[in-house]
């Protein structure tokens, strides 16, 4: 990875968690309160997240990083791990 990508990734990073942050401290505490900020710009910020995540989906595809994808802890895993006591030797006969 170059040092021009591993900067811009730095500074999506922290362009998404700056955008987090004001979402966040302009949320109203109930929701029957009217939200300091307009829709369009409400919008605006959804947009900004949208852009931000395909922009790192690009550079992560471009680095060969592999896909990371959320999972339950219930869920079953695609490879069953099976321990090595578990696994039975063909016994000789002496």
């Amino acid at each position: 990875m170059s040092d021009e990508s591993r900067k811009e990734r730095e500074i999506l990073m922290v362009m998404r968690k700056v955008l987090a942050q004001i979402v966040k401290d302009t949320t109203p505490e109930f929701k029957t309160m009217r939200h300091p900020l307009s829709p369009s710009t409400i919008e605006d910020i959804k947009q900004c997240f949208a852009l931000i995540a395909a922009r790192e989906r690009e550079l992560a595809d471009a680095a060969g990083a592999v896909r990371e994808r959320p999972y339950y802890a219930d869920e079953k895993p695609e490879a069953e791990v099976v321990p090595l006591h578990a696994i039975e030797r063909g016994k000789k006969e002496e």
